[in-house]
């Protein structure tokens, strides 16, 4: 089993900052069996509670200070776990109670296959008491264990990783593209269990998660919404002409949307632009924590690249490096690259992906010129690794898995 050392560093960072670190990430992503490996290797005494099991409900509603009655081992500081704890109608007041009063002498982890950051549903805020972390699939940065120094890395990107075209780095991209980044299909090595896999996993968000927490109606058509994200993955998401498809109000579509960014379905990433009020307004892309749904080659390659960098990103924010965020960028003439990378809202890293085509992007080294910025260019293809002159500047083309496999 793979140990999700990248993980396990900033647990240990948060924790060591705040009492209650809250864990969110996709179903089935690994967040039990992540909770468990921290249990294993530092609290001796420690409480699991998950609000799907009946009895640890009524454990909670009868003595809401259930974790107290836990026997210890020693007398260091227990752990407890609350697992989806959000689907608790009055989770956020029962929080905000237990951190005021128990904060000094417990640790909480607090996970959850919804957006525990966003869900407005519950009461009270909890601003102030906790810190956040976000767990995803499998990437290849996490499975090949050759990650940069970020500080390293900031310093110049597109130089400095390793130059080694590694056979395990191949073939465990390889597995990535086929088989998603989901522990267990990807562990297993089986199409036929992905497949599988892949439609009751959608259904049991789609049908139990959902509906358990929101009143969720028309679920055949929310259905058949997500059914067409995998054709529409890599491009401007046009909302209004979803909802003409699906003969339903904007707004309606909108919802649905955010409802599948809220429970890790689907991630969308806005245009970049230097007036924040503006991009708020345009058409966001649309990506997929499950990218294996995606058939066509080239929009599976973009997705599997957004999510590394995605990944990156929220990482370095968790860790305190800075004010990152990933979107794509287009001008007026529609000239596009895929992905930016910016800090504090300011351009640091251009990124543009290409199935095989090694020749450098034109959208690339123009969009660099204006910028004079790093810029990389993936390619899904091996044995590439080229510098091209840009000016004053110059750009990458490499394969992809040799870079990202070094992405800290």
């Amino acid at each position: 089993m793979f140990k999700r050392a990248i993980y396990k560093e900033i647990w240990d960072e948060l924790a060591a900052d705040k009492a209650m670190v809250f864990i969110s990430g996709a179903r089935q992503a690994g967040k039990t069996v992540f909770a468990r490996e921290i249990i294993a290797g530092e609290f001796k005494n420690n409480v699991y509670f998950n609000w799907d099991i009946i009895r640890d409900k009524k454990k909670l509603i009868e003595d809401p200070a259930f974790f107290q009655k836990v026997n210890r081992r020693d007398n260091s500081a227990p752990l407890v776990i609350f697992d989806e704890i959000h689907k608790y109608k009055n989770w956020k007041n029962y929080l905000k109670g237990v951190y005021d009063e128990f904060s000094k002498e417990y640790q909480f982890l607090v996970s959850g296959s919804g957006r525990l950051d966003i869900y407005q549903k519950g009461g009270d805020s909890l601003a102030g008491r906790y810190l956040q972390m976000h767990l995803f699939p499998f990437t290849i940065a996490e499975l090949s264990a050759k990650r940069r120094a970020f500080a390293d890395f900031i310093k110049n990107p597109i130089e400095g990783f390793d130059l080694n075209p590694a056979k395990a780095t191949s073939g465990l991209w390889d597995a990535l593209f086929e088989l998603g980044g989901f522990p267990e299909p990807f562990i297993k090595g089986k199409k036929t269990f992905w497949n599988k896999w892949s439609q009751a996993y959608a259904k049991q968000i789609l049908q139990e998660d959902i509906r358990s927490v929101i009143d969720l109606k028309n679920v055949d058509t929310v259905e058949i919404l997500f059914s067409l994200v995998p054709s529409k993955t890599g491009s401007p998401l046009s909302i209004n002409n979803i909802a003409q498809d699906l003969r339903v109000a904007f707004e309606t579509v909108k919802n649905w949307l955010t409802i599948f960014e809220r429970f890790y379905l689907v991630f969308r990433i806005s245009p970049w632009t230097n007036k924040v009020s503006r991009a708020i307004t345009k058409e966001k892309k649309a990506y997929l924590f499950n990218y294996p749904l995606i058939q066509e080659e080239g929009a599976r390659f973009e997705n599997m690249v957004a999510l590394e960098l995605l990944r990156a990103v929220y990482n370095w924010n968790e860790r305190g490096y800075g004010r990152f965020s990933l979107h794509y960028i287009r001008n007026k003439e529609k000239t596009e690259v895929d992905f930016v990378i910016t800090d504090n809202n300011r351009p640091f890293l251009l990124a543009e992906t290409k199935l095989s085509d090694e020749e450098p992007a034109k959208s690339l080294l123009n969009f660099q010129s204006v910028f004079n910025i790093p810029a990389v260019q993936f390619v899904n293809k091996e044995g590439i690794f080229k510098y091209i002159r840009n000016g004053s500047n110059k750009a990458l083309i490499v394969t992809a898995h040799r870079w990202l496999s070094c992405l800290p």
